[in-house]
């Protein structure tokens, strides 16, 4: 099982903090969110943002419109995710 930090994201379009993630990604590769999803829901790898310094795990969340990814430090669920850079 790896422990992959996750430093970048694409999101389509970008600006719109309603759109979801397409993409996840680091300095050796990129992801589709579906399988960071399933990565993550068969405890194959386990993901992770850091924050202010503070560790943010990647977790799994069920939405009106589906699964989509989320960030998970200190008992709250928040939007680091979305506060990433784009990926090349």
């Amino acid at each position: 099982m790896a422990d992959v930090r996750v430093t970048c994201i694409n999101k389509t379009p970008r600006n719109n903090t309603n759109e979801g993630i397409t993409h996840l990604g680091n300095s050796t590769g990129k992801w589709t969110r579906q399988q960071v999803i399933d990565w993550i829901e068969n405890k194959t790898d386990t993901f992770f943002t850091l924050a202010n310094g503070k560790r943010a795990d990647i977790g799994v969340v069920k939405g009106p419109n589906g699964k989509y990814l989320r960030t998970y430090a200190d008992g709250v669920w928040n939007d680091n995710l979305l506060a990433l850079p784009e990926c090349s």
